[in-house]
């Protein structure tokens, strides 16, 4: 034999000779990193096509060369520039309203869009018929969003009463540039033409309307250098711009979030196969301690033993990884149906080789690196073992080498994450968040088991005894099961608890006597009409609000222009920027909370600056303090200020909240609109008196608080749906943990078996022991994900939600139910060739 220096040749012959008949068992070891790598590639490969697609479809996303927006119409020398852009301009003006099903007495609050030229110059506006998205400007018609269509069971050719006009509906409007799934749902549009805009009458003071202008370009143009030379002149004008490379690059910016959250999901899987992996090649090892000590006393140096080993685990880990690869390729195709409420795109997908490239270097890296600790243990086999008895378990020193290993995983660990997340802390946090929930899983699994052993039922039945007496037996998988299944579980019931959270949240909020109807944009002369109208119905009136209108000048002194000039002022010129909805009173409300100053809701009139209250959020971010002085503009009449007050505000209450608050006896005679709060006691009632706001005053909008409701119902089961489908990985990857340490176990529960049937114990006997060991084994592990769950529930719901937490029961009863029986399913199937074969034949073999 010549085992002379490391004889490459010779290593890997006696690695294929070893592994003829363990190739089964070695694949089983990798076979719990297939998904994890499955997971990345086809997240990988989403990113590869979204950025591919992104490039390819940016025009369309923003449907011109450069898009102007502002919350004013553009007047004098700003209109001549912005007429005097591209060689084709069209205008649209967009604003929330109510609109009417005349047919059907149905209405909705909608994202009303009236638009002048040929928009879109990129793509189209996809409708129903196909033509509609052409022919509706030309008439008194409409395109209504699919989502309208479907609710208010409408037709084309039905008609749809926006303010004081009648559109007949030429088409439904499946997509537009820039429209998701989500933002149909939330805010659903209707396009109308722009030359029935005034008629409608909707075009009032306090209505907040975006005004938004596109611009297309002769071919070839350098539209980013043109946007460059004109972007002081667009800022002057209070005007945004985007251009498509802009687009471009916030469209990607968004969904390489998306991308980087989810193949951290995908990791946390991986993670949890190479902690199986880790775990079975310890046992492995273990078994074969006898064979590499017979290899020893034949002149195998320790370092050769080393070899031939890892070489196995080399190649199954490649196999595994290619595998994985082709797995998450295919996942990859299906990708596009889970995230497409997501896209403002029809994704396309295409095989991405770099994804394949990185998946198979990462699971080939992670396969060795979660292997070699285990596989060092090799080097310190002494060829005495052999003359050991074969009952007799050989300790092994943990070579020092072990912890540099584990230091290195936690690198990559922190390596990985950084590469997706780009900033050190992040990278940091997910780390240490990764770890501390392994540690926190592990030691509940150890607690578990201590207490089993030390509270151990002497008095149950032998069966019983002899179940759950295996939790803790030598060449157990209770802590990798409770690890890996645990964390899956807990992902899916985390997520369960923290919708539940926040749908709670909000019935609570719109339940009893809350306000469950907003009416907004009341006109000053329409307030007693619309009190009047509300009384008849006896749906009382819970909150009546003014806001007036504003822009700010100054802040100390100082406009937009000094700011602007002075880059070393962390103060924001943005603060400037927009139009300040302020209202005034002399108290505060029950959501609210004076934290620094002292309130003052009243003005004395004494030549004094004006009193007012900030919110502490919104002051911390635009850096003003106590004592500064603001100068607002009130329809051209300026009004000097100081701040008085800091508020905390809790956003989450059903009522009317604001960043600025004046004093009473200042706005009084200001322009003006109102905001009431209602409660209506039933669906029916609620229609009704919608019906007769919108047809007496279209120009009021209504939020429908039950409808809200409804429609967050709706985003939070699409964003779980897409978290679940990750989690899924995590479970599958716990499930096949599972499977290969139960296929361990089961060797390594070959003799005590035996011996059982052997001393007289019947197959249902053996049946129920088994049965009652992985029913423990998932009940534990799902116990124990379900407690963490409900710790961190808990944890967000009080200190981030500020909400009460109550879980319902029955979902994690469901999900408690189903791991511990699909664990015992498992067990049973994997551990049914012990109960087949009589005990002389399963002696024979040489396990």
């Amino acid at each position: 034999m010549n085992t002379e220096g490391f004889n490459f040749p010779w290593l890997l012959k006696m690695a294929w000779r070893d592994s003829r008949k363990n190739r089964s068992r070695l694949f089983l070891f990798i076979s719990s990193i297939i998904l994890g790598i499955a997971a990345l590639v086809a997240i990988y490969s989403l990113g590869d096509n979204l950025r591919q697609n992104i490039d390819d479809q940016a025009a369309t996303l923003i449907g011109a060369d450069l898009a102007l927006s502002g919350n004013k119409a553009v007047e004098g020398k700003v209109k001549d520039l912005v007429d005097s852009l591209g060689v084709e301009r069209s205008e649209e003006r967009s604003f929330a309203s109510m609109i009417l099903f005349p047919k059907g007495g149905g209405n909705r609050l909608a994202q009303v869009k009236a638009l002048e030229g040929n928009f879109p110059y990129y793509g189209e506006l996809e409708t129903i018929p196909v033509t509609a998205g052409k022919t509706f400007r030309n008439k008194k018609e409409a395109l209504v969003d699919q989502t309208l269509m479907l609710q208010y069971q409408a037709k084309v050719g039905d008609s749809i009463k926006i303010g004081e006009v009648t559109f007949a509906i030429a088409g439904i409007l499946q997509k537009a540039p820039g429209q998701t799934g989500l933002t149909s749902t939330v805010a659903p549009s209707v396009y109308i033409p722009m030359r029935y805009l005034n008629q409608t009458g909707l075009m009032q003071k306090g209505s907040r309307i975006a005004y938004r202008y596109y611009i297309k370009y002769a071919p070839k143009t350098n539209v980013e250098s043109l946007v460059k030379n004109l972007e002081k002149r667009f800022e002057a004008a209070d005007l945004d711009y985007r251009t498509v490379q802009s687009q471009k690059e916030d469209t990607g910016r968004s969904f390489k979030d998306l991308t980087r959250f989810l193949a951290l999901v995908g990791f946390v899987a991986l993670l949890l196969g190479c902690i199986g992996v880790a775990s079975a090649i310890h046992i492995y090892i273990k078994e074969k301690i006898n064979l590499i000590a017979i290899l020893r006393c034949l002149g195998v140096k320790a370092s050769q033993a080393f070899l031939i080993y890892l070489i196995q685990i080399v190649g199954i880990g490649i196999i595994g990884s290619v595998l994985g690869a082709i797995l998450g390729t295919a996942i990859q195709q299906f990708l596009p149906v889970v995230i497409k409420d997501f896209l403002p795109f029809t994704l396309t997908t295409d095989v991405s080789w770099l994804a394949i490239g990185q998946g198979l270097a990462i699971g080939t890296l992670i396969s060795i690196l979660f292997s070699l600790p285990p596989l060092l243990s090799i080097r310190k086999v002494s060829p005495l073992n052999v003359l050991r008895a074969s009952g007799e378990s050989a300790t092994i020193e943990r070579d020092p080498v072990t912890w540099l290993l584990y230091a290195l995983i936690v690198l990559f660990i922190f390596g990985f994450s950084f590469l997706q997340m780009r900033t050190w802390i992040e990278a940091l946090v997910f780390t240490v968040s990764i770890l501390g929930a392994f540690l926190v899983l592990f030691a509940m699994a150890s607690l578990l088991m201590w207490l089993t052993r030390k509270f151990f039922p002497t008095s149950w039945s032998y069966l019983w005894r002899q179940g759950l007496a295996n939790l803790y037996r030598p060449n157990n998988q209770t802590a990798i099961l409770i690890v890996s299944i645990g964390l899956g579980t807990a992902l899916i019931c985390t997520l369960l608890f923290t919708q539940g959270i926040l749908l709670t949240r909000v019935n609570l909020s719109t339940s009893g006597n809350q306000p469950n109807i907003v009416l907004f944009d009341i006109q000053s002369n329409q307030k007693e009409a619309v009190l009047a109208l509300a009384k008849e119905q006896h749906v009382p009136v819970n909150q009546s609000v003014s806001i007036v209108n504003m822009r700010l000048e100054e802040v100390n002194g100082r406009g937009p222009s000094d700011f602007k000039k002075d880059t070393t002022d962390e103060q924001s010129a943005r603060i400037f920027g927009r139009e300040y909805r302020v209202t005034f009173r002399d108290s505060i409300t029950s959501s609210e909370k004076i934290t620094k100053g002292k309130w003052e809701g009243i003005y004395k009139n004494d030549g004094s600056l004006i009193p007012i209250s900030l919110e502490q959020g919104f002051a911390d971010r635009s850096r003003v303090k106590l004592g500064d002085t603001m100068v607002f503009n009130v329809q051209g009449t300026m009004m000097s200020t100081v701040v008085a007050s800091l508020r905390e505000v809790n956003w989450g209450e059903v009522q009317t909240n604001f960043l600025v608050v004046f004093p009473k006896g200042v706005l009084e005679e200001a322009p003006q609109f109102h905001v009431m709060l209602t409660h209506v006691p039933n669906p029916e009632a609620s229609a009704k008196f919608q019906q007769s706001i919108v047809r007496q005053f279209p120009n009021i909008s209504i939020i429908d608080l039950a409808l809200v409701l409804r429609v967050l119902d709706d985003i939070f089961n699409k964003i779980g749906f897409v978290i679940r489908f990750m989690a899924g990985f995590s479970i599958l990857t716990g499930i096949i943990v599972l499977i290969a340490s139960v296929l361990i176990s089961k060797y390594q529960r070959l003799q005590e078996s035996v011996l059982l049937r052997t001393l007289g114990a019947s197959r249902k006997q053996i049946f129920t022991i088994t049965a009652l060991e992985y029913f423990f084994l998932g009940s534990l592990a799902s116990l124990t994900g379900i407690i963490l769950a409900v710790a961190g529930s808990w944890s967000l719901a009080k200190f981030s939600f500020e909400a009460e937490f109550k879980p319902e029961i029955w979902p994690v009863a469901v999900v408690f139910f189903f791991v511990s029986l699909l664990t015992v399913l498992i067990g049973l199937i994997n551990s049914r060739g012990i109960l087949s074969k009589p005990p002389l034949e399963v002696l024979r073999q040489d396990v």
